[in-house]
């Protein structure tokens, strides 16, 4: 049987503009709003769900503006922990809906949205003295549920393997680092992974540009009603008025801040940064559990680029939200601990090169788990909520990465409804996204695989960049693989308008501070001319 991508159903009518996002084109498009002639819907929020509206009402024929006052997923979207899970943990607390939609809304994304960003990611369950046998059994309920979800959802096995047992010496051959003493094997099972959360973001706005959205970064909503925003350029100061006959909210933790009565409860997530030379060789992710927690795990991800995420805490965050949380140096020591029961290494402090964390956008409801003075936003639900204000804002609050598309789906359908607008039908779950490709497609490109992950049908072209000028194939910084190409790439196509967006966002070379550090020079020197060319230098 054919890929879906492979048929002709699936192919997206033809482009009305181009996929590039970049200074002139803000610049040409903001001033062109500045006639007061209403779009169809304004978004506000350039995280995955706030592109998301925008390509999907861009794809029903209706005029899109977007918004964002900082950048494509500065936010909770590129702090995530790069997972698009299943819904297992959700099936076990009992969500059986959001489950459910976790499976179905994975399956679209790896098999048809986005295959060059979201695929397959093994995981090792290692089976320490920590977990007992009852737990080890529970576990292995838990995994073949997970599979009968996937199955539930349509997703081919091809796509995600059977979940297994492994005996002691594969359980070490998939990941040496794990202690040896008392193991007794491991569980083995898939779920999807995100190559990067905030590329999956640029590339659901590139393809909203490509249908015509007009996609703004750096411009803030300073205030919002049913018929527009008044909005402020925060590269030259300048006030806008952007009328609208529709306005969605998508701002996740900050939605509060423009509408009253959003009631949200923020759990911050953090993961730690270290060396993947000093986890060895790991070939598979690992779920090591947390002791004294039945259903709770710190995850442990290769990156591939010399690097390893480790995450994530689930606390409550009080107080005013943070443009960019800070990492409470109790969380490391947490989760340097959790590593320190089930692995064969000494890891301290010293050894985290870099951390992260994100704030979850967790609605805060009236008979939530959790949400009766309780401090366990762990147990509040994932499931994501649409509202409608008195003056008909419609704002989209709550849910994950995983389910960004459905998220989008409902809250224009809210708007639609609202505000009597003509639309066609959604149509985001067979449309690709720029980059995307059947498998065999992907395969057969003519340039490295790391940059096919990354940029899809995208990469031969990243790739020929270097190839034309040696000085753009050396890499950014020694020993990380990102090339200058791939800054040049983001300040010419993906709308990178500093530094901050190029090493933070588009590339990820920022999450270690040294690294961004050592970045920073050569990215000035490519931001300085509006088409990324790097200066000649002087012989």
């Amino acid at each position: 049987m054919s890929h879906p991508l492979s048929r002709s159903r699936t192919t997206p009518a033809p482009a009305r503009a181009s996929s590039s996002l970049n200074a002139a084109r803000r610049r040409r498009e903001l001033s062109g709003l500045a006639d007061g002639t209403p779009v169809d819907v304004l978004v506000v929020g350039l995280g995955a769900t706030g592109a998301g509206v925008a390509l999907d009402a861009a794809s029903r024929g209706l005029t899109v503006a977007a918004i964002d006052a900082h950048d494509l997923a500065f936010g909770t979207s590129r702090w995530s922990s790069k997972l698009i899970h299943g819904g297992l943990r959700y099936l076990a607390s009992g969500q059986l809906d959001v489950a459910h939609e976790s499976a179905v809304e994975r399956g679209v994304l790896m098999e048809r949205i986005a295959p060059h960003l979201v695929g397959a990611q093994p995981f090792v369950l290692p089976l320490t003295p920590l977990v007992s046998r009852s737990q080890a059994a529970l576990a292995r309920a838990g995994l073949r549920a997970g599979d009968l979800l996937r199955a539930s959802a349509r997703t081919s096995r091809s796509t995600l393997p059977a979940p297994r047992t492994l005996s002691p010496v594969e359980t070490r051959h998939m990941a040496p680092v794990l202690r040896s003493t008392g193991l007794r094997g491991g569980l083995l099972s898939w779920d999807g992974r995100v190559t990067d959360d905030a590329r999956l973001v640029t590339a659901v706005a590139r393809t909203a540009a490509a249908h015509g959205a007009r996609v703004l970064t750096r411009t803030r909503a300073l205030s919002l009603d049913g018929g527009g925003a008044l909005v402020r350029d925060e590269l030259t100061g300048e006030e806008t008025r952007i009328r609208a006959r529709a306005v969605v909210n998508a701002t996740g933790v900050w939605a509060g801040g423009l509408i009253e009565d959003i009631r949200l409860r923020p759990s911050r997530g953090t993961h730690l940064v270290l060396r993947s030379e000093d986890l060895g060789s790991l070939t598979a992710g690992l779920h090591i559990p947390i002791p004294g927690e039945a259903n709770r795990f710190v995850l442990v991800l290769p990156q591939g680029d010399g690097r390893v995420y480790v995450g994530l805490t689930d606390e409550p965050v009080d107080g005013d939200v943070p443009d960019v949380p800070e990492v409470p140096e109790t969380d490391i020591g947490f989760l340097l601990d959790v590593l320190g029961s089930a692995l064969d290494v000494s890891l301290g402090r010293d050894d985290v090169i870099g951390a992260f964390a994100g704030l979850r956008p967790l609605l805060d409801t009236p008979g939530t788990p959790g949400t009766s003075g309780a401090s366990r936003t762990a147990d509040i639900s994932r499931k994501h909520a649409v509202l409608t204000s008195p003056d008909g804002v419609v704002t989209v609050v709550g849910g994950k990465l995983t389910t960004y598309r459905r998220m989008a789906q409902d809250a224009l359908d809210a708007a639609v409804s609202a505000r009597g607008l003509t639309a066609g039908p959604c149509r985001t779950a067979c449309l690709p996204l720029v980059g995307a490709a059947a498998p065999a497609a992907l395969a057969a490109l003519d340039a490295p695989r790391r940059l096919v992950r990354r940029y899809g049908t995208e990469a031969p072209a990243v790739h020929a960049l270097g190839l034309e000028d040696p000085a753009l194939a050396r890499p950014v910084v020694p020993g990380h693989p990102v090339t200058v190409a791939e800054l040049v790439w983001a300040v010419r196509h993906e709308g990178a308008l500093d530094e901050a967006d190029a090493l933070d966002r588009r590339t990820r070379i920022g999450v270690v501070p040294h690294d961004r550090e050592a970045a920073l020079d050569t990215a000035r020197e490519v931001l300085r001319h509006e088409d990324g060319r790097l200066t000649p230098r002087t012989p």
